[in-house]
């Protein structure tokens, strides 16, 4: 007879629940071409224990084929997967992994550091916590490190990590290492950084990535893994205003009616005063319901159906706020513009304009100037090409709820999708409501109106 041991006895449901309480932490690895970034990801994956046995085999035979290290394990090629990027050696497209240890969850986005693929950077930094900027410890400061630091800093990420690497290359060389940390300060001084944690490590060798280094003495410091398992993570979205972007409106019966969506930011619990956005209406949170049941409260980053007291009118594409933090409502905003698509963007087009859980039709009022994304110098344009980053004066088909992406990313970015492709054309940060231009406050809708009274007195 065979027996066959209960599944509890393997723990898999304690465990499960175990890493489902794990905090998960998104991170972003920049720097310019050949500082290691991919190498650096893969050494983490490595000496975490996340490559399965057949893995390791495949590595091996690609790293003999494609590789850069000789007879030893080129580890970039766990994360350039194209077949472009291992032809050429060069990251091209945002590479996405997952790894967890016992403390957290962790999703690392890997990004081009060439100048062209701008918009993919862009891309992996938008929902990243904390950013890690690769420098060749032989090169020093570049300008793609500046133009990298400077992105990150535009996308509002206040956590960087200078992993100077390669340091086994200059003889880990403390003066090199000071000079690099004492450049970058100086450049990123007024780019807001909660934080900046200079690290020295060679990812290929392994030191100071997840286990000390023992060929620098002089660093008192941990290594990266310690920094990242222990970095807060969400601080600035927990203490901001409550905000949630109604998903669906929840109706399994007659009894029942919830609004259903995530938590952008904030805390909210039954009895709370909160607004509908854009209309404005207030009311209070009757019933907070999770997955398992009634709760008391809820906060960031948790799926709920929130019960209100009031028969008020919110739909997808709704709002809920805190009342004493009420969102900011306009038809036309002021925003900095990634622009990713391949065809030019003039004043005049058309696009859709994806905003929270709203899709509305925006047309490009006017290009106010071109960030030069190496100083964030404004300059004039006429037109933007791919790469490009500008501010833009959008006027939308309606007004919308919205906060400055500078005080909550959730509620303060957006796309512009391709009307006729679909395609995602550009990402957004609303920078404010923007007030047309012209004498008078007149901009393109008022201009025609003044024009038309002076013909019909005409």
């Amino acid at each position: 007879m065979t027996i066959h041991q209960a599944p509890e006895a393997f723990g898999y449901e304690s465990f499960l629940a175990a890493h489902q309480r794990k905090e998960v932490l998104r991170f972003i690895a920049c720097g310019s071409v050949d500082d290691g970034k991919s190498t650096l990801i893969g050494r983490l994956l490595h000496d975490t224990k996340q490559i399965f046995d057949d893995q390791i085999t495949a590595l091996r035979r690609d790293s003999r084929r494609h590789g850069t290290q000789g007879a030893e394990i080129d580890l970039a090629l766990l994360v350039d997967g194209l077949q472009a990027e291992r032809e050429q050696g060069i990251t091209i497209d945002v590479a996405y992994r997952f790894f967890s240890t016992d403390k957290r969850s962790f999703i690392v986005a890997d990004t081009p550091g060439h100048e062209q693929y701008t918009r993919n950077m862009a891309t992996g930094a938008s929902t990243a916590d904390v950013a890690v900027i690769l420098v060749d410890a032989r090169q020093g400061l570049t300008r793609q490190t500046r133009r990298h630091a400077l992105l990150v800093a535009m996308l509002g990420i206040r956590r960087v990590v200078l992993a100077i690497n390669k340091m086994d290359l200059v003889g880990w060389s403390e003066a090199k290492f000071d000079a690099i940390v004492s450049g970058f300060s100086a450049f990123t001084e007024t780019f807001g950084f909660a934080e900046i944690r200079p690290i020295p490590l060679s990812a290929k060798n392994g030191d100071n990535v997840v286990l000390p280094g023992i060929s620098a003495p002089w660093y008192g410091g941990t290594p990266l893994l310690d920094y990242l398992e222990s970095v807060p993570v969400h601080e600035e979205a927990l203490t901001a205003p409550f905000r949630m972007a109604v998903q669906w409106v929840n109706r399994p019966n007659s009894e029942f009616r919830g609004f259903s969506g995530l938590i952008a930011s904030g805390r909210c619990a039954v009895g709370d005063a909160v607004t509908v956005a854009p209309s404005g209406r207030g009311t209070t949170i009757g019933r907070i319901v999770g997955p398992d049941g009634d709760l008391a409260s809820a906060q960031e980053g948790q799926s709920v159906t929130l019960v209100l007291a009031d028969e008020v009118d919110a739909s997808r594409g709704s709002v809920l706020a805190a009342a004493a933090h009420p969102m900011q409502v306009s038809d036309t905003l002021a925003v900095r513009l990634f622009w990713a698509a391949e065809t030019e963007l003039v004043p005049g087009a058309t696009l859709l304009a994806k905003i929270g859980t709203v899709t509305v039709s925006a047309v490009v009022a006017q290009i106010r100037s071109r960030i030069d994304p190496e100083t964030g110098k404004p300059g004039q344009a006429d037109k933007l090409v791919a790469n490009d980053i500008a501010d833009v004066t959008l006027k939308l088909d309606r007004a919308v709820a919205f906060d400055p992406y500078a005080e909550t990313r959730d509620t303060g970015g957006l796309i512009l999708i391709d009307r006729e492709s679909t395609d995602t054309a550009a990402l957004g940060l609303i920078q404010a409501r923007a007030r047309e231009a012209g004498p008078e406050g007149a901009g393109p809708t008022r201009g025609l109106l003044a024009a038309l009274k002076r013909l019909l007195r005409g």
